[in-house]
Formats: C-alpha cells, structure tokens, sequence
C-alpha cells in the first residue's frame, strides 16, 4: 500500500472510531507498530490526529476536510472495485434505489453496463454521474441537500419513498459492529437508510474494510437485516472477525 494512502486510511479509522490504539491499527493496516507510530506522528503535526498513551484520537476535522469531495480520493480503486463488483449483481431491466456516499458514486459508473435500468438515487453526484446515460431511467429522489455530502435527507425524502417500491436497494454504510449493526454518523443519514431499506425487495451494502468493527452514531439496521454486503478483503485481524460475524449472521458476503 502506498504511504498516501495509508495515511488516508490511518486518518479514516481513527476517526470513525474517535479512539483507536496502536495494536488494532497495527491489525488493521498489517503493518508494524513503529510504521504506525510514524505514521500517527505525521498526521498528528497536520493537526489532525492526537497520540495519547497507547494509541490516538480524532480531532474535529476542517470543514473543508470533511465533505465528500475530501473523502472521494480515499481507497477509491477499491471503491472502484467494490462497486463493479456490486453492480454484477444487479440484473437489467431492475428498479435499483441507489443510497448517497463515495462508494455508491463510484458504483453509479458501473450500472450503465446493466442497462435497461430504472434508477432512483439519494445523492447529487450519484445523478450526475447517471445523468443522461443510455438506458438509464434516472429518479432524483427530493428532499434537502445535506452541505458538503448532497445526500438527500428530510421529510420530503421519506415521503416519496413511501411512494415507491424497488427491486434493490444499494446502501452505503458508516460502520458495521457485531453488536451495533450497521451504522451511521448522522443521524438524519440513518433514518433515510431505514426507510429506504423498508421499501426494496433486497439490500446489497457497499462498503470498504475500513467500517467493519466500526460503531457509529446512529443504528440502521441489525447486522443480519440485510442480503449482500461487498467489500473488500480486510486481511487478518479484527475486521476479518467482523467479517465473520457478518457471515456467521446470513448474510452474502462478496469480496471484491
């Protein structure tokens, strides 16, 4: 792995956990303690990590930072993955419901090549990148437009899906815990995905290593609530036992 994107990946796990130690950082990237010591301290002198006695905090990201436009380029070839592999699994002539975020983004892309496809999207990069492709019929489900994600949220939001009814429902996840289940930063994110999980047929989550044997803010679903979850392979440690759990509760696992 290159050192940019490790640094990219430290920074994402130890915020999504906001206290991490050195020893599951170590599991996690399957690097040395020393690598991830030198690496904390470069992020630390950014000014956006703490070291504290045996591992490292979070430290309230710049806005400019935060948005998606900042998370887009992380891990984005295993997104990439991710995403054309999810899209094997989804067969034209489908209502998909597409949920916001950078892996679903990058999933958008590769659902041209399943056309006929009727697609309702969450997101306004996700109709951008949708927008005017043959064979796509593109749903912009309304709502409120979150600053810096664009994902659409809000009362209009969950009206209109109690409109409709979807053959798959693809969702982006923050986190994923054996107790927790899958789960969001925010909470008006998660009661979106609630409802929308309620209105499709099948759920197929997307998703990078870096969320198993995460916990967020806010609970969407019970770990085996869904059908399909794509990821990547996390390597040995305690997201491959989260992995496991994932399994061990139902549920498809695909591993890009």
């Amino acid at each position: 792995m290159a050192v940019a994107d490790r640094l990219d990946l430290t920074l994402r796990l130890v915020r999504n956990a906001e206290r991490i130690s050195l020893n599951e950082l170590a599991d996690r990237l399957g690097v040395s303690l020393m690598t991830v010591r030198r690496d904390l301290d470069e992020l630390q002198a950014k000014g956006l990590v703490q070291r504290v006695r045996g591992g490292a905090v979070a430290l309230a990201a710049p806005a400019e930072e935060a948005g998606f436009a900042a998370r887009e380029p992380w891990q984005a070839a295993i997104k990439h993955r991710i995403g054309a592999a999810a899209a094997e699994l989804i067969e034209p002539g489908q209502t998909i419901l597409l949920d916001a975020g950078t892996t679903t983004a990058a999933l958008a892309s590769s659902l041209v090549a399943r056309a006929p496809l009727t697609v309702a999207v969450l997101s306004l990069q996700a109709a951008q990148r949708l927008a005017d492709q043959p064979g796509i019929r593109l749903l912009v489900i309304g709502g409120e437009s979150r600053p810096g994600e664009r994902s659409l949220v809000g009362h209009l939001t969950l009206r209109m899906l109690e409109e409709l009814w979807f053959d798959t429902f693809v969702m982006s996840i923050g986190a994923v815990h054996r107790e927790l289940g899958w789960s969001e930063f925010s909470m008006e994110d998660a009661t979106v995905k609630q409802h929308a999980r309620c209105r499709a047929n099948k759920t197929i989550v997307v998703a990078d290593s870096t969320k198993l044997g995460v916990r967020a803010f806010a609970r969407v679903a019970g770990i085996g609530d869904v059908d399909t979850f794509v990821t990547d392979d996390p390597g040995p440690g305690a997201a491959m036992e989260t992995l496991t759990d994932i399994r061990d509760a139902g549920v498809d696992v695909v591993l890009a």
